[in-house]
């Protein structure tokens, strides 16, 4: 490098870090008015349980440092450098340059990229050039501490989860059903639960909560009823509640259909399971489940807390720095935004509100962008169109092929759907629409396109980024019309893998052309965000990386066999990559914050034992997290 050019490139770093070490100051100063005021109901909650909620501030900032546990027990200097060695490899996400030999962290974000020998040029090397003539500030005495990957392992920018659950995960963690094969076996599941924790053996009205099961997977395939529940003495008599895997159905126990009574005969939007002679079998599908929801007791502050700390502490050993929370409550909403204030939020989260309220409740709550120094944003909302495939829920336009009895459900009526969509559009929320079967997905995208008609629509969609969260079932024509109107598709590569045993069945030949078509909604013009909707999958984002660029499942088999299940849909390894940085920042708007390794945008880094992009796809599955970094600091593992 000529002298001449290093010295231009001295000098634009010198202004740039002045200009960095000026926005920090000034983010500091204005972060008071960045907050917008919180909506009377929930600032009346959190006034009435403030000295509570310090206290249990305080214990979650303590419990954050378990958390760190495996972390290394020297903190990364607030400047430094991460290099590749051979072998190894640094993938930025973006397009204009797509590797780095290295790239330099100062404070919470990147500042520079480039090569070892022109870094060390530019910043010079603590261990081996010392300092260097012209180099900023931070490194102008003793030269730049660099850290280096060793043969192998790669770095990406963190992972994010376009679709989860945090608070759900969290509360099903330490009872999960999702592994099991049997009712017997969730019965003895449950049974040794109880009987591990004295408190709740020794309370029979104690409730009793879980998540995970799946009667597809069990032998015969028939829904579970009330009276399993009471054939073990220790379960017998307790009130239970056991939500399916996809979290549209609940279980219960005789304890919970004795506090129901009287029962209503319908639900519209939902449906109470009977047998031949009209008595509930303890099924409650989608509406109907807020029945039982009535009945339960409502998390306190400090269940939430522990049901984040544990979610966080899985959420970073994976690997994710970043998570779109899919269906957050008001008193969700709360808790977060008080995490926030107190600088105890470890990880980045994106907020859909929702609420089951009949009328209009976009004002009820508040809006937040860049909030808690960018870790917490809310400025989207989650409606629900329709139910689930495994329970024959969602709303399809031709009956199912499997139970031509069926339609499926409108979780919430079409005309009111539709209102919300256009006065939450309106009112500049970005609009989130569970949809999974056909005619779902055509009803929301008939709303979309009539708020976007009168205006051009690209400039709408690159404003409001509204989303169809899963795009499970389409028809050929929507398929074409979800990328024509760029709504983004928030898809989840598990799903697919998880249902293909029996989604053709339920589907029939031609319906399951558009299922789960990541690669033609691509192609269409639909920009893919990807996640997991755990705790529905496993957390680990890994799993949706292999399903989606193989669909097979963890053992390499498919009902099409070892090529994968429709295997011209698998997406190719950039795109499943930039499905869970990049393309999950935009669908959150912060593609100009975080989502690739690139200088001026926040140094959230995940650092891998296997390069995903280059081993073999079984191997992608015995990779591990070896460092996750928010913002420049180590928050799991270590380098």
């Amino acid at each position: 490098m000529h002298s001449a050019s290093l010295n231009q490139r001295q000098a634009r770093l010198r202004k740039a870090m002045a200009k960095e070490e000026q926005r920090q100051e000034k983010d500091a100063a204005v972060e008071q008015d960045k907050r917008r005021p919180v909506p009377a109901p929930l600032l009346d909650a959190r006034l009435l349980k403030s000295r509570i909620y310090a206290i249990l501030v305080a214990i979650g900032i303590s419990g954050f440092v378990i958390l760190s546990r495996r972390a290394s027990k020297s903190p990364l200097p607030s400047s430094w450098a991460l290099c590749t060695r051979p072998g190894s490899f640094i993938y930025t996400v973006d397009a204009n340059e797509p590797s780095a030999e290295c790239i330099v962290i100062h404070n919470e974000r990147i500042v520079d990229r480039g090569s070892k020998k022109d870094v060390q040029a530019r910043w010079g090397d603590m261990d081996t050039t010392g300092p260097v003539i012209g180099a900023p500030a931070v490194s102008a005495k003793s030269g730049l501490k660099f850290k280096y990957l060793k043969p192998g392992e790669a770095a990406f920018p963190g992972f994010t989860d376009a679709h989860a659950h945090v608070l759900e995960y969290g509360a099903f963690r330490d009872l999960n059903l999702a592994d099991t094969t049997s009712i017997d076996g969730i019965i003895q599941r449950l049974r040794e639960y109880i009987l591990s924790r004295p408190e709740i053996l020794n309370d029979k009205s104690a409730f009793i909560m879980s998540w995970g099961w799946n009667q597809n997977l069990y032998p015969g395939g028939a829904f579970p009823v009330a009276a399993d529940l009471e054939t073990d003495d220790i379960l017998k008599g307790r009130p239970i509640v056991l939500a399916r895997v996809d979290g549209h159905s609940y279980w219960v126990s005789q304890k919970i259909l004795d506090m129901l009574k009287p029962l209503p005969d319908d639900v519209p939007g939902g449906v109470i399971r009977r047998d031949s002679q009209g008595i509930p079998t303890g099924i409650f599908v989608d509406n109907a489940m807020a029945l039982v929801d009535q009945k339960r007791p409502p998390w306190t502050e400090k269940q939430m807390l522990h049901f984040f700390n544990g979610a966080v502490q899985d959420a970073l050993a994976h690997g994710l720095t970043f998570i779109h929370d899919a269906m957050s409550s008001f008193p969700a909403i709360n808790f977060f935004q008080g995490l926030a204030e107190k600088g105890a939020l470890p990880i980045r989260l994106y907020l859909m509100a929702n609420s089951a309220e009949d009328e209009y409740w976009g004002e009820k709550i508040p809006r937040l962008i860049g909030y808690g120094n960018d870790r917490l944003n809310l400025r989207s909302v989650k409606l629900v169109a329709d139910g689930a495939l495994g329970s024959w829920g969602a709303a399809m336009i031709e009956p199912y092929s499997d139970n031509s009895d069926t339609r499926g459900l409108e979780v919430t009526a079409k005309k009111v759907l539709r209102d919300f969509i256009v006065r939450f559009h309106q009112d500049d929320w970005q609009v989130n629409v569970h949809c999974i079967g056909d005619r779902a997905n055509r009803d929301v995208l008939d709303a979309f396109e009539s708020v976007l008609a009168s205006n051009d629509s690209t400039t709408l969609t690159r404003s409001y980024r509204h989303r169809i969260e899963h795009a499970q079932i389409m028809t050929q024509e929507d398929l074409k019309r979800t990328g024509r109107l760029g709504i983004i598709a928030s898809v989840q590569p598990t799903h697919a893998t998880s249902d293909m045993s029996y989604a053709e069945d339920r589907l029939g030949p031609k319906r399951i052309k558009g299922a789960y078509a990541w690669q033609t909604l691509k192609k269409n013009g639909a920009p893919l965000a990807l996640g997991s909707d755990f705790p529905v999958e496993g957390i680990d984002p890994l799993l949706g990386f292999y399903a989606a660029i193989t669909r097979l499942d963890l053992e390499g088999h498919s009902p099409h066999g070892d090529g994968g299940w429709f295997p011209e849909q698998r997406l190719s390894r950039e795109e499943a990559l930039h499905g869970m940085t990049l393309g999950a920042a935009y669908a959150a708007y912060q593609e100009e914050i975080i989502g690739s390794l690139t200088p001026g945008k926040r140094a959230d880094i995940v650092i891998l034992d296997k390069d995903i992009m280059r081993v073999q796809p079984s191997d992608i599955l015995l990779t591990k997290v070896k460092a996750t970094i928010v913002d420049g600091r180590l928050v799991y593992g270590r380098i």
